[in-house]
């Protein structure tokens, strides 16, 4: 009913701790064995398929704070040991267009990147529980910049724009490819969750001219795909990226996801702006969750929420993901707020 832009009797909830931030609940009472999920009664349940290149992962070298390792895409990635924080890329699989066409043959669909045994299992179970299930699938510029290292790819944006939408075509082709072999499996699916950062704290990685060339027939197509199986179209796009919202109109994205506060995002305004034509899910400081005063956190979840469900079309998520700097005790006042004022009277 959110995504149809309706009032139900509460606006549905979701969001994604930490793995780190779990570790932490665990401790302060989170029950052993109980995911968040369950706990909180999170709406949302995600599957997906493997759709990198799948070369082998490597361990390079670990101490008791950091790992190093090569990962599916090739990327040699440091990462704290709980992986609590953005990992440092070491070096990058793809240095040319050259070395795309050799990783190209690597990105073809078959049933062997889907795990039938847990993963359809684990669906059965959340699709028993009545959550609304999502096809997950990180694409478009984000996805692309796991081969290519980001300043590296800024560049071909304006010097080889064929190359980069080769790139982006030849991801999407194999994301719409996986869903099909998923879909005929077993699993079945009420909306696509695709994840492709844009923006960063002040702005666009690149301009709205380049997206509307390259990526804006890609998003088209994606999401006139996801509709004609009958799939609503959500989409996580980090960092202020407020000046693409008429493009995801346009393509059909139906929600947007995560609404970053400190890089400008503003729930209110965008509902006053876009409101009929999109739905958000997001926008709720996540800093303020961790402040030893209760008070601004309440009065963040009061008026962001009070005017976002209005007329349906909010879904309540943190402005990004919960950090393990909040404890269980604090997040669990923030769920209470957020029935308490996510409430249709």
């Amino acid at each position: 009913m959110a995504l149809q832009h309706r009032e139900a009797d509460r606006i549905p909830i979701h969001d994604s701790p930490w793995q780190a931030t779990i570790d932490r609940w665990r401790s302060e009472g989170l029950p052993s064995g109980v995911s968040p999920s369950d706990y909180f009664g999170y709406e949302i349940a995600g599957f997906g398929a493997d759709t990198s290149p799948r070369f082998p992962v490597e361990i390079l070298h670990q101490n008791d704070e950091y790992i190093i390792e090569r990962n599916p895409y090739g990327e040699v990635r440091k990462n704290h040991r709980d992986y609590s924080t953005t990992p440092m890329i070491i070096d990058y699989a793809c240095k040319s267009r050259e070395d795309w066409e050799k990783i190209k043959p690597r990105l073809k669909a078959n049933e062997y990147r889907v795990d039938w045994v847990t993963g359809l299992q684990r669906f059965q179970r959340e699709y028993a529980l009545g959550r609304f299930i999502t096809y997950n699938a990180p694409v478009g510029y984000d996805k692309i910049q796991r081969y290519v290292s980001s300043e590296r790819l800024l560049k071909a944006i304006i010097r080889d724009p064929e190359w980069v939408k080769d790139m982006y075509w030849t991801d999407a082709r194999l994301v719409m490819e996986m869903c099909d072999i998923m879909i005929k499996g077993g699993f079945k699916f009420d909306a696509a969750f695709l994840f492709c950062d844009l923006g960063y704290r002040r702005g666009l990685f690149f301009s709205p001219k380049y997206f509307e060339e390259q990526l804006h027939p890609v998003f088209k197509e994606l999401c006139r795909f996801f509709h004609s199986k009958g799939m609503y179209v959500l989409l996580h796009s980090c960092g202020m990226v407020k000046d693409l919202i008429p493009y995801f109109i346009e393509e059909g994205i139906d929600c947007l996801q995560p609404l970053e506060v400190k890089a400008g995002m503003d729930l209110v305004e965008l509902k006053e702006e876009y409101g009929d034509k999109i739905c958000f899910m997001g926008g709720i400081d996540v800093r303020l969750m961790a402040l030893d005063d209760p008070k601004p956190i309440e009065r963040e979840i009061k008026e962001k929420i009070g005017r976002a469900k209005e007329g349906g079309g909010y879904i309540y998520h943190s402005d990004h993901s919960v950090p393990k700097n909040v404890s269980f005790q604090q997040y669990k006042r923030v769920i209470e707020l957020v029935k308490k004022y996510g409430r249709y009277t």
